[in-house]
């Protein structure tokens, strides 16, 4: 009997002590982000923290452009209405008045076509899609850093990658042979990282620059359509 609790003692003690085991090459194992950050090299780090701040710029590009877009959108349902009724009334001051106190492009747009009534319609025309191409061109300011960030980030990631895969083979074949694997290894994955880190800002900064464009693109569409609309009560009869 005493034989038989002895086994199972030291049965339970074997079971303790793989399980410690375990749990310490699982803590081992553990990959922390910024432990790879920390040991990918000077090169790695250079560039880790230029992708960061390439991060910060895509960040505060998006949510400015983002707020300025919305604010653009805004326009009252009854705007083309009531700048009808001013047309037909021949209160053209009233309805310039109105369309720049709308702070729209699709208020500036038809300001400028009503400053300009009374002169041919291709003369109107040609100052609408002017000043349309200013609005697009201030509505688009600044997207474009996005659209080089999502497209420079993996490349600077991908060079940091190279250099560190670079310096891993130089130290492997100026140690005669006798580099450990475990070091070679380490020294391959965190020159990983900086591909990583490149891929994600470029997504992130990808994704904020399709959003702005479709945004746009919508406020385009809405000049658009207002805009034929303002050349419709120009060519309706008196």
């Amino acid at each position: 009997m005493n034989f038989l609790i002895f086994q199972a003692a030291r049965a339970a003690d074997s079971l303790q002590t793989t399980a410690e085991s375990v749990g310490e090459v699982s803590r081992e194992k553990t990959l922390r982000v910024i432990d790879l950050i920390l040991n990918s090299g000077t090169a790695g780090l250079v560039i880790i923290i230029i992708l960061f701040i390439m991060l910060f710029i895509a960040f505060l590009i998006y949510f400015e452009r983002l707020s300025a877009i919305n604010a653009a959108s805004k326009i009252d349902p009854g705007f083309m209405n009531q700048i009808r009724q001013y047309i037909k009334a021949g209160d053209l001051q009233s309805a310039e008045m109105l369309a720049r106190q709308s702070q729209s492009p699709v208020g500036h747009l038809i300001a400028k076509g009503i400053s300009r009534i009374g002169k041919p319609l291709d003369d109107i025309v040609k100052a609408i899609e002017n000043a349309g191409k200013l609005e697009v061109y201030q509505l688009e300011k600044n997207v474009s850093i996005l659209a080089m960030i999502a497209g420079a980030a993996p490349m600077l990631g991908f060079l940091g990658t190279v250099i560190g895969m670079i310096l891993a083979f130089h130290n492997m074949a100026t140690s005669g042979g006798k580099i450990e694997v475990q070091a070679l290894a380490q020294g391959i994955y965190t020159a990983m990282t900086t591909t990583v880190a490149g891929l994600i800002v470029g997504i992130i900064a990808y994704v904020f620059y399709n959003h702005l464009v479709v945004k746009t693109d919508k406020i385009v569409h809405q000049m658009e359509a207002n805009v034929v609309e303002f050349l419709d009560v120009l060519n309706e009869p008196a």
